[in-house]
């Protein structure tokens, strides 16, 4: 089973990346994390997301396509990064993320979401 493992965006990560003592001590204990999701064979793959103010969007109306400028409002309704895992199934995929460090200086929510297999359409 794939899943997508979103780390949802704060209001410090819409800030951007600052280095600080604090955000490398973050960095390397997501770093060793992701080296365990790897060993275990089940990371495809990850990567961390810049702030929403460097980012557009397109909004689709039948024929028309309209550009939308960051920053987006809501931080909480946005997706900071992502993993891509391999799984057995959901229980699996939640008992990894329960053992992952906070991705955050504060609060902090990560979502998970299993992707459509050709499976699912037969």
């Amino acid at each position: 089973m794939r899943v997508m493992v979103l780390v949802k965006a704060t209001e410090d990560s819409e800030k951007g990346f600052v280095p600080t003592a604090e955000t490398q001590a973050m960095m390397e204990a997501m770093g060793k994390f992701n080296n365990e999701l790897r060993d275990a064979g089940i990371l495809r793959d990850a990567d961390g997301l810049k702030p929403s103010s460097v980012g557009k969007r397109v909004a689709f109306d039948g024929p028309r396509r309209t550009v939308i400028d960051g920053p987006f409002a809501e931080a909480r309704e946005l997706v900071a990064g992502f993993w891509l895992w391999d799984v057995k199934d959901m229980d699996e995929a939640v008992a990894w993320v329960k053992r992952c460090p906070n991705p955050m200086p504060g609060p902090s929510e990560i979502e998970i979401r299993p992707l459509y297999e050709m499976a699912d359409f037969q």
